[in-house]
């Protein structure tokens, strides 16, 4: 499983992108290709040399125009129905800390610091949890709360009940600029 912890994030400035990013944008926004070279195919389909793929898409993550990369798996289709939210209530001098190592647990797949709303809502940390049936995921949030001992002041687990669109921001494939995947030079 892929763990990460996020944090709120600084406000970035908007970023221009001019029609080689956009078009690498709009032909990788659905998933990588499933194969051995990935950014090879995408190159192809845009001409252009797949350094260049590389090195923009690179860029573009490094200024924030791109914010992570990474696998987003239908827990389902692989046999996990249960997948529960993990939520914590932790101290905030503690919270990056403790998710980072919570993240790294193999059973969680993503690991985020959110703000409370108290007095309603008291947990700031969340862990996505998986497994075969629920009894499995109790008996691994079980272990996290193990790990985390002293600093937990309570946690709940919050279950799925359907799968929701797993996708990230999408591009108007309309836009005239975005149709610059037929031939691009630069």
């Amino acid at each position: 499983m892929i763990s990460t912890i996020q944090a709120a994030l600084p406000a970035i400035e908007p970023q221009a992108i001019d029609a080689i990013d956009r078009a690498i944008i709009v032909a990788t926004q659905g998933g990588l290709p499933l194969v051995a070279r990935p950014y090879h195919v995408i190159a192809e389909s845009l001409q252009l040399e797949p350094e260049q793929v590389m090195e923009r898409m690179l860029r573009m993550q490094q200024v924030g125009v791109i914010r992570r990369l990474g696998v987003v798996p239908n827990h389902y289709a692989i046999g996990y129905r249960a997948n529960g939210m993990s939520v914590w209530d932790v101290p905030d001098t503690l919270v990056d800390q403790l998710g980072a190592s919570v993240g790294s647990f193999e059973f969680v797949s993503h690991c985020y610091r959110r703000p409370r709303c108290l007095p309603q809502w008291p947990y700031n940390l969340f862990a996505m949890v998986h497994g075969k049936s629920r009894d499995e995921v109790e008996v691994q949030v079980a272990q996290i709360a193990a790990f985390l001992g002293e600093h937990v002041r309570s946690h709940t687990i919050l279950y799925s009940t359907r799968i929701l669109k797993k996708t990230g921001l999408r591009l108007n494939q309309k836009d005239p600029q975005a149709r610059a995947t037929q031939k691009i030079t630069g």
